[in-house]
This record gives structure tokens, sequence and C-alpha cells, in this order.
């Protein structure tokens, strides 16, 4: 293929939205090496098996291709820098970062929104690149919204929030999910999720007095839904938010943890909250999630896909 048609594969292949991970392992002389990669997956959960794959022009490819075990980091919202150290040529790349050593001892870098260590399980040759099939031996996600990766460029799901305020009267919703369970508020007629009016404040500021009211320790993932209520005028922005996977599903005080499948059988007065419910109990059972946008009547989703940078230094 010659370089312009590999310059147009490469960004066809730049339209599918991915997050953006740092893989880590360490290399003959025991020194901590990584690169940024969104070219990450899941494959199994029994086995619990992931993949990404190494450039085999990479200066570390032998380093990764013959380790025993290596890490996953997802990054943050707020990683853009750890995300450009990692795909640079830098010399020292961990003395500008946080970073620990995991149970396995991986390297795994600090704030990010998730981290895997994996036992190598296979090496596939795959052209330019080998894949990297990873055992999930041991994981954590802190419920941190993800940075995002499209057509070469960052973007941040949950900060770009603030840009789609366009009235007076917004009103954030938090839809938490945690462990199969969702968490639900009961109302004077029924069920709903917890929301507050955005007044003079922030959506970001908004959510957190929602966690801080609801006192539980939660974070914002992606937009889920956003939507106009015509007859109120009203704003409506929900999020789809998740507890760290260590969290415990404390009691809330008019609020209930629901599994999920039974959120349909709940009485929701809220048309256009309860068909927001369905497809949130749909979607959540094949983990493919779309964001709608619309008003209380009809709209449309969009896909959203959250799986699967590279590095040649």
């Amino acid at each position: 293929m010659d370089a312009d048609k590999r310059r147009l594969l490469r960004d066809a292949f730049g339209a599918f939205m991915t997050g953006v991970t740092v893989v880590t392992t360490y290399d003959m002389q025991g020194q901590p090496i990584g690169f940024t990669a969104n070219s990450f997956s899941s494959v199994s959960l029994d086995p619990a098996l992931l993949l990404v794959s190494i450039d085999k022009r990479s200066a570390n490819f032998e380093s990764f291709t013959q380790c025993s075990h290596f890490a996953i980091n997802i990054l943050a919202e707020q990683q853009k820098d750890v995300s450009n150290i990692f795909s640079q040529k830098i010399d020292d790349r961990f003395s500008h970062v946080q970073w620990h050593k995991g149970e396995f001892n991986t390297p795994l870098l600090d704030d990010s929104s998730a981290w895997f260590e994996c036992a190598m399980h296979h090496v596939v040759d795959a052209g330019d690149h080998a894949i990297l099939i990873g055992n999930v031996e041991e994981f954590e996600s802190c419920g941190t919204p993800g940075l995002g990766y499209y057509r070469g460029g960052y973007f941040t799901p949950y900060q770009n929030a603030e840009s789609l305020i366009s009235g007076p009267n917004v009103v954030v919703t938090a839809l938490i999910e945690s462990a199969g369970q969702a968490l639900v508020v009961r109302k004077s007629e029924g069920y709903g999720l917890p929301s507050q009016t955005v007044n003079n404040s922030s959506v970001s500021e908004s959510l957190k007095q929602i966690f801080s009211k609801l006192n539980i320790d939660a974070n914002p993932g992606f937009i889920y839904s956003v939507w106009e209520d015509r007859q109120k005028k009203q704003q409506h922005i929900v999020f789809l938010c998740a507890q760290p996977t260590d969290s415990m599903l404390v009691e809330v005080p008019d609020g209930e943890w629901v599994d999920v499948q039974r959120l349909k059988k709940l009485s929701m007065p809220d048309s256009a909250l309860k068909s927001l419910v369905d497809r949130f109990i749909r979607e959540n059972s094949v983990g493919n999630y779309g964001i709608y946008y619309g008003d209380e009547a009809e709209g449309s989703v969009r896909q959203f896909f959250n799986q699967s940078l590279q590095e040649v230094v």
C-alpha cells in the first residue's frame, strides 16, 4: 500500500472513537517502560482476557512481547499530559509521572480511570504490529471519566458537558450504576433518578452536590442523554455514573439500590425518564451504550463505543 493510501486508511480508522491507555511493563534491565495506545479492547470475561497492539518498529517491542506480565492503564480525562509523555521520545518517562507497583509488580499510573494487571497469555503476529493478549489477574476501576480520542485529537466527554448548556433551566440527572444495581429515589408518586437544577452553578458542581447529598462515592462517566422538555422549558443532561470497584452500596435516604433488570417494574410517572431507563436496561445487558439527543417526545440515539495512539519510539 502506498503512503497516500496508508494515510487515508489511518484517517478512516480514526473515525472510531476510543479511549486512551498507557501500556506498561519492565525492560530487560528491570526499568519501567510504557507506551500510549488506543488499540485496546476487552476479549473475554471467562477467562478474563484483553488485548492491545504494539508497533513492530517500537523500541519497546522486544520487551513487551517477551515479558511475563504487563499492565493497561486507562487514562482519566485530566491525564492528557500523561498520554503525551508516553507517546513522545522522552528519557525516563516515569520520572515525569506518579506511579506505583501493583500486586504483580507491574507499573501502575496513579489517578488512572482504571487499570488491569495481566499475565501474558499469547502474542499474535499481525502485519506491522503484534497483538498482546493478556489474562487479567488484578484490576481496579475508580469510576472516573476516561480520556477520549477521535480523528487525531483528544476529547473529554464529561468536561465538554458545560458547553451543552443553552438555556436558563438546566436539570442535571445522575444515572448511577454499581455492580448491577442502579440507584433510584422515591418520589411522591413512584420513583425517579437523583437530579438537581443547575441554577447559578455549573454542571460539574451540580453533580458534586448530588453525590454529596446522597453521601456516596461516585463519578460521572459520560453523557447518556441530552433532551429538552419543551412544555416545562427545561434542558436535561443525564450522566451515566459509576462507583469505584471497591465501593460499598451504602444506604441512601429516600433512595434505593435496585437490580437493573428490576427497574422496568418500578412506577415512573415521568414518561421521558421511563423511556430513558428502559433504554438503559437494554444497553446495560450488552454493555454497549448510546447517547440520546432530542426532546421529551422523540429523538435519536447515537452509538458511543467505550472500547479500544500508538507510539513508535
